[in-house]
């Protein structure tokens, strides 16, 4: 009696594990639902690009045909387009930078340091996240030009690492408090100094969160609207998503080509999401169980 009752619950056991493993039809319809509704846009601006604007007026939602690859080989031959997309790769990786050392290091700081003010200061960053960057555009706006940052990359990129780094906190000092106190013990006595420790134990036991951060910060760099609007005048210091509707403007009664910029401009940013989409999740698992 004991075995077969240990077997039907095995086999009751391994029936709820598939079960979880694997989702009902009604399931797989929602998220391929999901997925067509996120995917339509993007795909019709693509597949745009390489139609004329008599197709586009005769038939919107029709494939191309034949396929035109004129617009996109206008696109990149411009140079306005190399310049702006050049801009862009600046200030994102400059933002990464930036928010990834700053943020590394504050973090360490709130995460394995006990001092009067910590838990003030971490609610501080926290309450960072419920101020979105178009609330403080005015009075940015206002500080960048009495720096003399107006119409420079540098007037994008400070306030950028600024409002990225209460994300970055949020989700490095979780890493940097699960790890053991012991392992900072044992490297002291080791001779190694904090610093020392800093750099050999606690950059390398983040990586998954620093990863994460950088992504973020490069993606939201990447994709910032409303800051270069506000900051850059000039169309050769413009980044992508300011080049985009300089062009959709210059270029309005051109349907096809615009497509076809708009197109270039994302996906950079599409690839880049696409690569390192795992590491963002493993990122934001391990700051959860942290």
């Amino acid at each position: 009696m004991t075995a077969l009752t240990y077997r039907a619950g095995a086999q009751r056991s391994r029936g709820r594990q598939k079960a979880g493993g694997r989702g009902t039809p009604a399931t797989y319809f929602i998220a391929l639902l999901f997925i067509s509704v996120s995917l339509a846009p993007v795909l019709y601006i693509v597949l745009g690009g390489f139609r004329t604007n008599a197709q586009i007026t005769t038939n919107p939602a029709g494939l191309p045909g034949p396929w035109e690859i004129g617009n996109y080989v206008d696109v990149l031959s411009s140079s306005i387009f190399w310049r702006q997309l050049g801009n862009s790769a600046i200030a994102g990786f400059a933002t990464t930078i930036g928010v990834v050392v700053l943020g590394l290091m504050v973090s360490f700081v709130l995460a394995r340091y006990r001092f009067r003010g910590r838990g003030a200061m971490y609610a501080l960053f926290a309450a960072g996240l419920m101020f979105p960057i178009t609330v403080a555009i005015t009075p940015l706006y206002l500080l960048i030009k009495d720096l003399g940052l107006t119409n420079s990359l540098a007037g994008v990129i400070l306030p950028q690492i600024a409002f990225a780094l209460p994300t970055t906190v949020i989700i490095l000092v979780p890493f940097l408090r699960a790890i053991p106190d012991e392992l900072e013990e044992a490297a002291s006595i080791d001779g190694a100094s904090r610093l020392g420790f800093f750099f050999r134990m606690i950059v390398p036991l983040s990586l998954p969160g620093v990863v994460t951060t950088g992504i973020l910060a490069f993606i939201g760099s990447w994709n910032s609207y409303i800051l270069p609007l506000f900051i850059l005048n000039d169309e050769g210091s413009y980044t992508l998503p300011l080049g985009v509707q300089a062009f959709a403007s210059q270029y309005s009664v051109d349907t096809a080509k615009v497509l076809a910029f708009t197109s270039l401009s994302m996906i950079p940013a599409l690839i880049f999401f696409t690569i390192f989409q795992r590491r963002i999740v493993g990122g934001l698992t391990g700051a959860v169980k942290g």
